[in-house]
């Protein structure tokens, strides 16, 4: 992996793809932009396919993820896909929670 690259592992399956992300803590700015263009060519690859986005190594992170996942979500339905979070650690649902993003998004 390049350096700057974000951390992330995807697996490409038939029906479904799934990112997980490697890193604590995702919260800073030129990271979440690296994500942000690395997400852009995922969802393009998987079209009307599941993309689960796993939270499993994940304990910290801010506003603008929460931003980017929103955009992530909107591209995915555009495309006819779905999107599923999943690991997300109590701290973090609790950020989700108050957000009220449990209502757009599939928590697991």
């Amino acid at each position: 992996m390049e350096q700057g690259e974000p951390k992330i592992k995807v697996e490409y399956g038939t029906d479904v793809t799934l990112v997980t992300f490697t890193e604590e803590a995702l919260f800073e700015e030129e990271q979440i932009k690296k994500l942000r263009e690395f997400l852009e060519v995922v969802i393009e690859k998987n079209k009307d396919k599941k993309l689960i986005l796993s939270f499993v190594n994940v304990r910290f992170t801010s506003s603008a993820l929460l931003g980017l996942l929103v955009r992530v979500h909107k591209k995915v339905i555009e495309l006819g896909g779905t999107l599923q979070l999943s690991n997300v650690d109590k701290s973090l649902r609790m950020v989700f929670e108050i957000t009220q993003l449990t209502k757009v998004f599939d928590i697991s």
